[in-house]
């Protein structure tokens, strides 16, 4: 199993100016990308919209074609949102890599088990949906090894990521917040991407 902060560390370390689309898990404020960011300015959080960070990220990545979009997803939120593969895969977007953080658990709201966790097989699901490529790490080794050429696939491209569950069990209300919202990225993102109005 990866640790979840080690996986988007890695991936920022990747990420040359690719935009993050990060879901509730992978932008949680205690062990995901607001922290760990090195270019909070082309970070799109979605976590107040549950399973719609693969829409976003997919909207991004047809208006965007010369730029890498990167969905942070997680299993609860995909599995809400599963038509979302055949629609990418439909799409072609070559420059689209959707990133699953698989933990089988609702981290962000204590850690209740995700119907199916066991027996759902992400990679063979994104193989029936048609992505370009399918990739599965579930050691941080591996993944070191192999997300260069996950990154560098022609895509849409998918990467399963089993990590362990970390799960947040702080009250909402007492939640450290993130500094950059999704109102926040909606109003700047355009203007980091060159978008002219």
């Amino acid at each position: 199993m990866i640790d979840n902060s080690d996986a988007v560390k890695l991936l920022d370390s990747k990420r040359n100016d690719a935009v993050f689309v990060a879901t509730m898990n992978a932008n949680n404020v205690s062990f995901g990308l607001p922290s760990l960011t090195t270019d909070e300015s082309l970070d799109f959080p979605i976590s107040g919209a549950m399973s719609k960070a693969s829409d976003v990220a997919l909207g991004l990545a047809l208006a965007q074609p010369g730029r890498k979009v990167l969905c942070l997803d997680g299993d609860g939120s995909l599995l809400m949102n599963l038509g979302v593969m055949v629609t990418i895969a439909n799409k072609a977007p070559k420059n689209l890599v959707h990133i699953l953080f698989n933990n089988k658990v609702y981290a962000v709201t204590g850690g209740q088990p995700i119907p199916g966790s066991e027996d759902t097989d992400w990679e063979g699901l994104a193989k029936s949906a048609g992505y370009a490529k399918v990739f599965t790490f579930d050691n941080l080794e591996d993944m070191t090894n192999g997300i260069d050429e996950a990154l560098a696939a022609e895509g849409p491209v998918f990467v399963h990521l089993l990590v362990k569950a970390e799960i947040e069990n702080t009250p909402v209300q007492f939640r450290k917040r993130a500094t950059r919202t999704v109102h926040t990225a909606i109003k700047e993102l355009p203007k980091v991407l060159g978008v002219k109005n």
